[in-house]
């Protein structure tokens, strides 16, 4: 339980999304053995609710609402390729660093470096490894800034986005959302901001 609080804690204040990276960071700070039990992803992630619902009760539910409402620009903008928000936005966990993470379902890859020359946007392009069903493949992965905004887009061959998409091959399938459920989020959380304002 202590290593599940301090890799929260690292989470939340040093925007670390990667649970393996915060796990390790807090076994080592605990002085706890390579060979120790370390928690599961869901201990650390209700860990992590509780410590941004304690210390980071104001800004953090501001940041999120930030991000997805850029989320969804983005996602609006892009929405001839089938995006889907997943990742720490989506959770609501996004930390000060986030990345909107998108995925994206093109008849061809090329189609949205295409889109981005067009508009004159800057970008990164890499390879990253992702799974979908129970294989692993490469998709190519495009870094850019939206609205301010870090934005992450791994481009999916289109017959995958019916495929569960996990964060490593034996992990729990990675939630998702498309255009109309990210606007529901993103008006659920205006009113949560207005309730609190008034």
């Amino acid at each position: 339980m202590q290593i599940a609080a301090a890799a929260a804690r690292i989470m939340a204040e040093e925007g670390i999304d990667d649970f393996a990276l915060a796990k390790r960071k807090a076994a080592r700070r605990l002085g706890a053995a390579d060979t120790e039990a370390l928690p599961a992803n869901d201990e650390i992630e209700a860990e992590l609710r509780d410590y941004l619902a304690l210390y980071q009760a104001e800004e953090h539910p501001e940041r999120i609402a930030e991000l997805r409402r850029a989320a969804l620009e983005a996602m609006r903008a892009l929405e001839r390729f089938s995006p889907y928000l997943t990742g720490p936005v989506l959770a609501g966990l996004a930390g000060p660093y986030a990345e909107i993470e998108l995925q994206l379902f093109p008849e061809s890859s090329k189609e949205v470096e295409l889109f981005l020359l067009d508009r004159k946007i800057e970008y990164d392009a890499s390879d990253e490894r992702r799974y979908t069903g129970d294989r692993a493949r490469a998709v190519a992965v495009i870094l850019l800034t939206w609205d301010g905004a870090p934005l992450r887009l791994s481009v999916f061959d289109p017959r995958d986005e019916r495929a569960a998409m996990k964060t490593t091959q034996a992990g729990k399938v990675a939630a998702r959302a498309g255009i109309a459920e990210v606007r529901t989020l993103v008006e659920a959380d205006r009113d949560a901001h207005g309730a609190r304002a008034a």
